[in-house]
């Protein structure tokens, strides 16, 4: 297993023209929109080279896009699992913009994700948002405080149940005296979800972000983000920490 995933990073992701396309490519789904804002649809094609016949991953995935006027793109986007796109006016200068997702397929639940504009029939990568502020660390009496809002209070979670494990590892003594205060596992942004915020401001991104304790299947929760788009910047307008279910 491990030798496949290694031969998996290690393979290239190239376009291809309609000349040069190979013949195991695949359509996977095919899309009607106006991307540039011409009032005009163009086509869209997702296409993707699985790594075996009998294999659910994709070694490459990418998109064309034509115009009935004649402008053609190309937008690669490497290996990944069921791809997917969606079309919505993300950065809302009124044209749809393009969002990619899709499943790496490793244990912790992480996402692939591209988000391009193609306004104006320019062609430009939207950076996805970034939780800067996320910090954690053990205190005593087996408790977790997760600080993730500038300048707020931070979150106190309380890992009681997890004491005899805590213990066993010399985090704490019986007594919940801290012993030492290894860093939490806190994931990148594992999921991205666009959610309409209002009528009058359009859409925006809601992201989920997994913190562990001791170890990555220790899991304490997760950090749920809502963005929006303005001034070519994302900004937090909710966040808040949602905790596991054990």
């Amino acid at each position: 297993m491990n030798i496949l995933f290694l031969l998996l990073l290690f393979i290239p992701t190239v376009s291809y023209s309609a000349e040069t396309e190979p013949k195991d490519t695949i359509v996977i789904d095919t899309y009607q929109e106006d991307l540039t804002g011409d009032g005009d649809n163009e086509k869209i094609e997702l296409k993707g080279i699985l790594f075996s016949q009998d294999a659910q991953y994709y070694q490459n995935i990418w998109t064309e896009i034509s115009s009935a006027s004649g402008p053609n793109w190309s937008i690669n986007y490497g290996g990944g699992y069921d791809p997917q796109l969606q079309f919505i006016d993300l950065n809302h200068d009124k044209v749809k913009d393009i969002f990619y997702q899709s499943p790496t397929g490793g244990s912790g639940g992480l996402y692939s994700y591209n988000l391009q504009t193609l306004a104006k029939g320019d062609l430009k990568e939207l950076e996805l948002p970034k939780q800067h502020y996320v910090k954690g660390m053990f205190e005593d009496n087996f408790i977790v405080s997760i600080d993730f809002v500038p300048e707020g209070q931070p979150d106190l979670v309380d890992v009681r149940d997890r004491a005899d494990d805590y213990i066993r590892l010399g985090i704490y003594d019986k007594s919940g005296a801290l012993l030492k205060s290894p860093s939490l596992m806190i994931d990148p942004i594992a999921f991205f979800e666009p959610v309409k915020i209002s009528t009058s401001k359009g859409y925006g991104l809601k992201s989920y972000q997994q913190i562990s304790g001791a170890y990555h299947a220790d899991r304490l929760g997760s950090i749920k983000t809502i963005w929006y788009y303005e001034n070519e910047k994302w900004l937090i307008l909710k966040t808040e920490w949602i905790p596991a279910r054990l």
